[in-house]
């Protein structure tokens, strides 16, 4: 009984170690690695294949930068919808976690990371566009 005792507590120590480890690790990462993590897991597209894909109509276009970035002018048939309320009224949107969905944002943050969030949600077919909105307006292509 006394060495399941101890052999009980030695591994509640080592699990209380790792939990302490991991956490200190998660305390000093910066938005920026959050983003490269995200993009470890997901797929991105480059403006190039999105332009392709919405012109094919093979795709739906979530746009997860802010009220006042979108009003100042989005990729046509865009959806919009602010990363911050993404987990709450995305499946109301779009509610096919089978429909291919190009996220993008002003450069490509926020939608790696939304498109990390979408993945961890269930959505089969979801990519960001490298370079985000800077880049379709670089590109030339049209905006509304």
């Amino acid at each position: 009984m006394e060495k399941l005792v101890k052999r009980s507590l030695l591994v509640l120590f080592a699990s209380l170690l790792v939990f302490s480890f991991s956490s200190f690790a998660l305390a000093d990462m910066t938005g920026k690695d959050f983003v490269n993590e995200a993009k470890k897991e997901i797929k991105e597209i480059s403006v190039e294949q999105a332009k392709k894909d919405i012109d094919a109509k093979k795709a739906v276009v979530l746009d997860v930068r802010t009220e006042k970035e979108y009003k100042k002018g989005h990729i046509p048939g865009a959806i919009h919808m602010q990363r911050g309320l993404l987990e709450f009224k995305v499946e109301k949107k779009l509610p096919d976690k089978n429909a291919y969905i190009i996220l993008q944002c002003k450069t490509g943050g926020r939608s790696a990371l939304a498109t990390q969030t979408l993945q961890k949600m269930g959505y089969k077919n979801v990519v960001s566009m490298a370079g985000g909105w800077k880049a379709w307006v670089k590109a030339g292509y049209p905006v509304e």
